[in-house]
C-alpha cells in the first residue's frame, strides 16, 4: 500500500493576504489559486520552493467558530516544521523580510531549529535536520 499526506489545511483570514505572506516572505510557491464560484470560495495551494512533499491549502474561515482558530491551530504549539537545505540563508533572508522568530536558532542533536510566527501567530520551526536524521533522506 502506498499513501501519503498531500494537503495540510491552515485557516487564513483573507485570501490575498496570506499569499502576500507566504509567496513574497516565506518565498514559496503559489501552486493554485482557483475561484470555486458554487461554494464561493478559492482553492489556494502553496508549496516551499522545489519541494514535491506536502503543501498548504490556505482556507479562508468561512463560518465564526473557524475564525477563532485563525493563529491557534495547535494551542500554542509548533504546528509546522520547514527543513531547508541551508539554514542560516534562510533564517537570515527570513528576518531580513520582516519574519518575527520567537525562539533563536539552537543547535540540537537532530539539526539546527528557530521557532517562527507565521502572519496569524501560527508557530512553525524553521530547521535543518542533520544528515542522519531518520527523516533527513526523504526531505531533500
Amino acid at each position: 500500500m502506498k499513501q501519503s499526506i498531500v494537503h495540510i489545511s491552515i485557516l487564513v483570514k483573507d485570501y490575498d493576504e496570506a499569499i502576500d505572506f507566504y509567496v513574497n516572505k516565506l518565498k514559496f510557491d503559489l501552486i493554485e489559486d482557483i475561484y470555486q464560484k458554487e461554494q464561493n470560495k478559492r482553492w489556494v495551494v502553496v508549496s516551499p520552493p522545489s519541494s514535491k512533499g506536502v503543501t498548504l491549502l490556505l482556507a479562508r474561515a468561512s463560518k465564526e467558530e473557524q475564525k477563532f482558530f485563525i493563529g491557534n491551530q495547535t494551542g500554542g504549539r509548533v504546528f509546522l516544521f520547514l527543513n531547508t537545505d541551508d539554514f542560516y540563508r534562510d533564517f537570515n533572508r527570513m528576518k531580513k523580510d520582516g519574519i518575527k522568530f520567537i525562539r533563536e536558532p539552537q543547535e540540537q542533536e537532530y539539526g539546527t531549529v528557530a521557532v517562527f510566527e507565521d502572519l496569524y501567530g501560527n508557530l512553525w520551526d524553521l530547521l535543518q535536520l542533520n544528515e542522519n536524521h531518520p527523516i533527513y533522506a526523504r526531505s531533500v
